[in-house]
């Protein structure tokens, strides 16, 4: 049997993936890409295309920073659905607001461009907004969002045109992969010199017992989309006080965080894990969201196929909370999984000195995947 030849086989084309194989390519790497369905169908495009490394912490905030910089340069020479139109944490009460102050100041101290903004430049900027919920807000210009359900299409077609060492090929579910005197031979077709696995949560496939004792959670998030709305106008991503209440980057940098109290109203919501999230998409019908529901990796079948109408309530009346929706607006929802690692952030693994996982870095793939992804490439095949 003829046998493909490449410096790196990538497995999974999501983001993650994806961005691998950007960073090889950069390094004038042979890259081949195998993606097991017709086209990702994973965490990539499930979620809200808000990159926002002002919600993360510590080195995550720097590999979103490099994330930023990086759709911010293929944008300038293909679309890749990329809108410059920032971030916004809205607070609510008087905790979420003292929280977004001290945020503020975290990021004066390292000079990262954040604005706040009064009750009245809320509605200013984001009449959608009721006028009720807004006491402030803390804007970061620099920020973006994307079109997952394009972006990675796009990008794919993009790296297609541009690198002429990259093969895709989709719809190739891989089954063996087999070293042998330094050379990894996958499915029996395809050889290369290393192999990096970016494959989600759905790695038991290839390595039950690897996967199964990583310490990985799968969570399950719900979702909805508004039919289309331009009567609401919601620019950029919108993040809100469950928010505040519950990125990483308020966690870490604000002194407050832990003192504050939870309201009434905000135990059942943060029982199923929701926080409330916005952002209009091309076509103004908005993406809402989110909640977490999680199970250690090898029970993620006890999560479900189903959709939970008493969470979408919830979320759908938090949201009418902050904007005029109603239920008969909703046009869609879906369920979101996505494997993610409490301790170290992401599951990072070497069978051998040729196979590496790279894989459950959370709901941090879209804004940190592609910074993440440079500095992993880099300590394997070095600078």
């Amino acid at each position: 049997m003829f046998m493909q030849q490449f410096d790196l086989i990538i497995i999974g084309g999501g983001i993650l993936g994806t961005a691998h194989a950007w960073h090889a390519l950069e390094k004038g790497l042979k890259v081949l890409i195998l993606e097991r369905d017709n086209y990702p169908l994973g965490a990539t495009v499930r979620n809200f295309g808000q990159v926002v490394p002002s919600g993360l912490a510590d080195k995550w905030f720097g590999y979103g920073l490099t994330g930023l910089a990086l759709y911010k340069s293929i944008q300038a020479k293909g679309d890749i659905s990329v809108r410059h139109n920032g971030s916004v944490y809205i607070a609510s009460d008087e905790d979420e607001q003292l929280l977004v102050h001290e945020l503020k100041a975290h990021y004066d101290h390292i000079g990262y461009q954040a604005q706040l903004l009064s009750a009245t430049e809320v509605q200013q900027r984001y009449p959608a907004i009721k006028p009720g919920y807004a006491r402030e807000a803390l804007f970061f210009p620099q920020e973006i969002s994307v079109e997952p359900d394009k972006m990675i299409h796009r990008l794919h077609a993009y790296m297609k045109e541009t690198y002429n060492k990259l093969q895709i090929i989709y719809y190739t579910p891989v089954s063996s992969i087999k070293e042998t005197n330094g050379a990894v031979t996958v499915n029996q077709q395809f050889q290369a010199n290393k192999v990096i696995i970016c494959c989600g949560h759905e790695g038991k496939l290839l390595y039950p017992d690897v996967f199964s004792n990583s310490g990985q959670v799968v969570s399950k998030l719900q979702m909805l989309r508004t039919i289309p709305m331009p009567e609401l106008q919601l620019k950029g991503n919108i993040l809100t006080g469950l928010t505040i209440r519950r990125y990483e980057s308020f966690a870490t940098y604000c002194p407050s965080f832990n003192k504050i109290k939870t309201p009434h109203h905000y135990e059942e919501l943060k029982k199923w894990g929701i926080h409330i999230l916005f952002k209009q998409a091309t076509d103004n019908s908005i993406i809402i969201g989110d909640s977490h529901e999680y199970a250690p990796i090898h029970q993620s079948d006890d999560l479900g196929f189903h959709t939970n109408h008493y969470i979408n309530e919830l979320i759908l009346e938090e949201a009418s909370h902050i904007i005029n929706i109603k239920g008969r607006q909703i046009a869609a929802c879906w369920n979101g999984y996505y494997a993610q690692h409490n301790e170290n952030n992401i599951f990072e693994h070497d069978l051998t000195p040729q196979i590496h996982i790279r894989t459950g870095i959370g709901g941090k793939g879209m804004t940190a995947g592609a910074g993440y992804a440079k500095e992993s490439v880099d300590l394997l095949y070095g600078n």
